[in-house]
């Protein structure tokens, strides 16, 4: 049995080789593609990320810095952590922050997130909270 086996094994293994060469044979007879059409995909694709993400988030960077770099002794700013105040002082690092009378906080230069002018101007004055009280 094995000996009718082993020439049926033989014979199995030429054909698969011979298939494939005769497939090598014609694939090398096809023109070959440029590689340029290969590699566009990724060129595409990168992109796409350069105009959607890192153009965006360069041009962000660029106004918080001139931002920072603008910033004046009696600007009213307020933090990333939500801490509304006026510059009291500034160093090349540090802002120190005047948040109420008398009380001054010192606070990361970086941890600017603007000026709060168009904060402030949303919140209702007290003198109009004052004003509506008494006219009920």
């Amino acid at each position: 049995m094995l000996e009718r086996l082993i020439p049926s094994i033989f014979e199995w293994l030429s054909n698969v080789v011979i298939n494939s060469a005769y497939a090598e044979g014609a694939a090398a007879a096809a023109p070959a593609q440029n590689p340029l059409f290969s590699f566009l995909p990724f060129i595409v694709v990168f992109f796409i990320f350069y105009f959607l993400m890192i153009r965006p988030q360069k041009k962000r960077m660029q106004e918080e810095q001139s931002m920072l770099n603008a910033l004046a002794k009696g600007d009213e700013v307020f933090t990333k952590s939500g801490l509304l105040g006026t510059i009291a002082g500034l160093s090349d690092k540090i802002v120190t922050l005047e948040v109420d009378a008398g009380v001054k906080l010192k606070v990361l230069r970086g941890h600017i997130a603007g000026k709060s002018t168009k904060v402030l101007e949303d919140e209702p004055s007290k003198t109009k909270k004052e004003a509506d009280k008494k006219a009920k």
